[in-house]
C-alpha cells in the first residue's frame, strides 16, 4: 500500500485564482476541493450546459469514500445510488445463462455519471464561475502566470491551469504535445445513451455477447428508465468527435442483425439525448505537470473505461492536487511535484485493472465468445469465483490519503 511519509505544513501563500478546463467530474471535484483550501477556481466546459447521460460510476474502499466525504457530497451520492445488483448474461432469446456478482459492478456505492456531475456542480456553482460553451485556445505562461485566451471569452490571466477534460484533453494537447503522444487506443469502441426500461429490468442489467461484440442494458434511476452500452473490436477509427450522425451509422453497421435486442435498441439509439461514442483508450504521461498547468483525471492518467476505476482515480486525484496546493501555501512547483509522487503508483495500479479486459469483453472470434460465455456459466462454481472483484477493491483501497483538512 502507498504510505505518506512527508509532514510538511502550511503556509501562508497567495491564494491562487486557477482556471480548470473541464465540467464533468475531476473538474467540478477540483473547484469543491479549492474552495475548501480557499482558492478561487474558474472552470470552463466546451459543452452548452451540464452533460447528462454517460454510464454507471462506482466507488468502493475506503479511499473513495474518504474522499466522497471531504467532498460533502456522500449523502447526496447514496440518495442518487442506482442500486444496481448483478449482471446477466443472456442467450439470443433473453434467457439468463450466468451471472456476475454485484460487487463487480456497483461496489460500495453506484450512481450514474451525468448525476455524480449534477451533484458536484449544484455544491459549486454558489462560489465557482463556469463558462459554458467555451474552450481554451492557446496557452501562454510567463514567470507571474498564464495568459490564455478562449473561443468566445475575453482573454484572462490566471495563476494556475488545470486540465480536468477528459481523455481528449485540449489542456493536453496545448501544454504537453498530441494526443497520439499519450493516447493508447485498445482495440475496442463503446457506446452508450439512455433508453426506455422496456425489458422492465429491476435495479439489475442483461448483456448479450457475440463475436467482437457485447451489447448491454441495465436499469437507471430507480428502473424508471435503462442505460445501453454498444461494444465492439475494431482499430482506432478516424470519426469526427463532433458527428453524431456518422458515429450512429457505424454503430448500426456493427450491430444491424446482431440478435437478442440489438435492432430495438439501435432504432431507439436515433432517438437518445446523450448518446455518447469513443474508443476505449487509456492515457500513459511521464510528467502530468509542466510550469504552471498540470493535468488530472482522464487527462491525465486515464485508464479505461473498462478498468471500472476512471471516476474514483480522478477523485482520488482531484483530492491530493488541491490538498498538495493548500499544504503547500499556493507553492505550485512543491505542491505539483507531490502530487506526481503521491498519486503516480496508485494511477499505474488502476490502468493495468483495464489491460487485458478488452479481449474479455469482446473476443474475436465466434469459438471463443462461445467458450467464454460457458466459462461464465460455470464461473459461480469455480474457486476464485470471487477473485475479480477482490482485486478490483484492493487496487481501489491501495493508497493512504492525508487528511489535508488537518495539515
Amino acid at each position: 500500500m502507498t504510505k505518506t511519509t512527508h509532514t510538511h505544513s502550511p503556509r501562508p501563500g497567495k491564494k491562487l485564482d486557477i482556471l480548470i478546463s473541464g465540467a464533468s467530474v475531476a473538474g467540478p471535484a477540483l473547484a469543491l476541493l479549492l474552495h475548501r483550501h480557499g482558492f478561487h477556481a474558474t472552470v470552463v466546459e466546451r459543452a452548452p450546459a451540464l452533460r447528462d447521460g454517460g454510464y454507471a460510476v462506482d466507488f468502493r474502499g475506503h479511499a473513495h469514500l474518504k474522499v466522497l466525504r471531504a467532498l460533502g457530497i456522500l449523502e447526496a451520492v447514496e440518495a442518487a445510488r442506482t442500486g444496481n445488483g448483478s449482471m446477466a448474461y443472456v442467450n439470443a432469446a433473453g434467457k439468463p445463462v450466468a451471472k456476475l456478482p454485484a460487487d463487480l459492478f456497483a461496489g460500495d456505492v453506484e450512481i450514474l455519471r451525468g448525476d455524480l456531475a449534477r451533484i458536484l456542480y449544484e455544491a459549486t456553482r454558489p462560489y465557482t464561475t463556469y463558462l459554458f460553451g467555451d474552450s481554451v485556445t492557446s496557452l501562454t505562461e510567463d514567470a507571474a502566470g498564464v495568459s490564455v485566451t478562449f473561443e468566445h471569452a475575453a482573454p484572462r490571466r490566471f495563476d494556475l491551469v488545470i486540465g480536468a477534460d477528459g481523455l481528449r484533453s485540449t489542456t493536453r494537447r496545448l501544454a504537453f504535445g498530441p494526443e497520439e503522444d499519450f493516447v493508447r487506443h485498445l482495440g475496442v469502441h463503446c457506446a452508450v445513451f439512455t433508453t426506455d426500461n422496456h425489458l422492465g429490468l429491476d435495479h439489475t442489467g442483461h448483456a448479450y455477447r457475440t463475436a467482437n461484440r457485447l451489447v448491454a442494458m441495465y436499469s437507471a434511476r430507480h428502473n424508471t428508465e435503462a442505460k445501453a452500452v454498444f461494444y465492439f473490436g475494431s482499430p482506432d477509427v478516424d470519426l469526427d468527435r463532433r458527428d453524431v450522425a456518422r458515429q450512429q451509422e457505424v454503430l448500426a453497421e456493427r450491430f444491424r442483425g446482431n440478435g437478442w435486442e440489438s435492432d430495438r435498441l439501435l432504432d431507439a439509439m436515433r432517438h437518445a439525448p446523450d448518446f455518447h461514442f469513443d474508443s476505449v483508450a487509456q492515457v500513459r504521461m511521464d510528467r502530468w505537470t509542466r510550469g504552471r498547468v498540470a493535468l488530472v483525471g482522464d487527462a491525465a492518467y486515464c485508464p479505461s473505461s473498462l478498468s471500472g476505476m476512471g471516476s474514483g482515480l480522478a477523485l482520488v486525484g482531484a483530492y491530493v492536487l488541491a490538498g498538495e496546493l493548500a499544504a503547500a501555501g499556493g507553492d505550485h512547483e512543491v505542491a505539483f511535484a507531490r502530487y506526481e509522487r503521491e498519486l503516480r503508483a496508485y494511477a499505474e495500479g488502476c490502468r493495468k485493472m483495464g489491460d487485458g479486459v478488452a479481449g474479455l469483453m469482446v473476443p474475436g472470434s465466434r469459438f471463443a465468445a462461445a467458450a467464454l460465455n460457458r466459462y461464465y456459466r460455470l464461473m459461480p462454481y469455480l474457486p476464485g469465483r470471487n477473485m475479480a472483484a477482490k482485486i478490483a477493491r484492493r487496487t481501489a483501497e491501495n493508497i493512504s490519503l492525508r487528511d489535508y483538512a488537518t495539515v
